[in-house]
């Protein structure tokens, strides 16, 4: 059996877990920057930073400690390498490679995308493997080929903005609080997903992808009513408010369930996962679940302590990393993209 510490900084969330075998979670502990980013509307790579300086050791310390272990009873230190904000992700790096070199523990590097899809199989009882994965978030908006943990490739990819930067967007526009996926969906729930059309993305080439900067646009001119050169009115003077959150989230969730779906027919493939923050959405769960079942299709949804950015996720991967032996020397950097 080997039992992983996971480290996980890539952007505002400071992470750390104890993982044994991949999948049994002795603990998990996370540090969220949501209020002090809020302010500002979205993520300050500077603020970040600064903040996982502050909190990386007392949240690994906390890990170990909800576990009952310490680092003698580690077998390893998995990190998040890329891709993410680099002042963030090196706090991480830094931490995991002191760790890993002064207790002699082997250290792996972890893809924080690829961690994400590992993290919607890690609850399940039976093998995915091969399938399609959505990893949609605020940074993320993204179609792979799954074959195995170790084995994911690319399908296609938003051209502009990821689904979670869009509802961030809209809930600026509507005066709604940071994070903007949890908002909107609190105020879509009292209005109507059918009152307004909003736009779905097609390639004119006819080809699998995404893109949610002419949907966002479609909002903006919708509350100007029209006129692209009018002012936004103040979110208190919009009328059908909710109507505009509900028809937003339905234009977002039928685009990527229809994408993910059309992959997986196009593949062959009989089963999907789902991973990222914006899986937490219930809609989108609903939805992409009902649809897929009338394709005979199989959906696999983390929970949602495992939707967001969270360590858990990389110590699992890490796992398979490790077992494979594709471990990191000292010279390793972190990589942004």
């Amino acid at each position: 059996m080997a039992t992983l510490l996971g480290i996980e900084s890539s952007c505002d969330e400071t992470a750390a877990a104890v993982v044994r075998d991949g999948r049994d979670v002795l603990s998990s502990v996370v540090h969220s920057q949501i209020d002090e980013h809020a302010v500002y509307g979205g993520v300050v790579p500077e603020i970040a930073g600064r903040s996982h300086l502050e909190k990386i050791l007392p949240v690994v310390d906390a890990a170990l400690r909800d576990a009952d272990l310490d680092f003698d009873d580690l077998d390893g230190i998995a990190v998040t390498q890329r891709p993410g904000l680099i002042g963030s992700l090196l706090v991480g790096l830094s931490t995991a490679k002191a760790i890993a070199f002064t207790r002699g523990l082997p250290l792996v590097g972890v893809h924080h995308i690829e961690a994400h899809v590992y993290s919607a199989t890690m609850e399940s009882d039976e093998d995915p493997y091969p399938c399609v994965a959505l990893v949609v978030s605020g940074g993320h908006t993204t179609l792979y080929r799954a074959d195995s943990p170790l084995s994911i490739t690319p399908i296609a990819t938003t051209l502009d903005d990821a689904a979670g930067e869009a509802f961030d967007k809209v809930a600026w526009l509507l005066g709604l609080s940071y994070p903007g996926g949890p908002s909107v969906s609190a105020l879509a729930a009292e209005g109507d997903r059918e009152a307004i059309r909003f736009p779905r993305y097609r390639a004119k080439d006819g080809s699998i992808g995404f893109s949610f900067s002419g949907l966002k646009t479609a909002v903006l001119y919708h509350l100007r009513g029209g006129d692209a050169l009018a002012p936004t009115p103040a979110p208190e003077d919009v009328e059908d408010r909710a109507d505009v959150a509900a028809s937003f989230e339905e234009a977002v969730v039928d685009t990527l369930t229809k994408q993910t779906l059309r992959a997986a027919r196009e593949l062959g493939l009989p089963r999907v996962v789902v991973g990222g923050g914006v899986a937490c959405n219930r809609r989108l769960r609903q939805v992409l679940t009902e649809r897929a079942a009338e394709d005979g299709v199989r959906v696999h949804f983390p929970s949602p302590a495992y939707c967001t950015d969270n360590a858990v996720m990389i110590a699992g991967l890490g796992h398979e990393l490790l077992a494979a032996g594709r471990t990191l020397d000292w010279s390793a950097d972190a990589l942004a993209r």
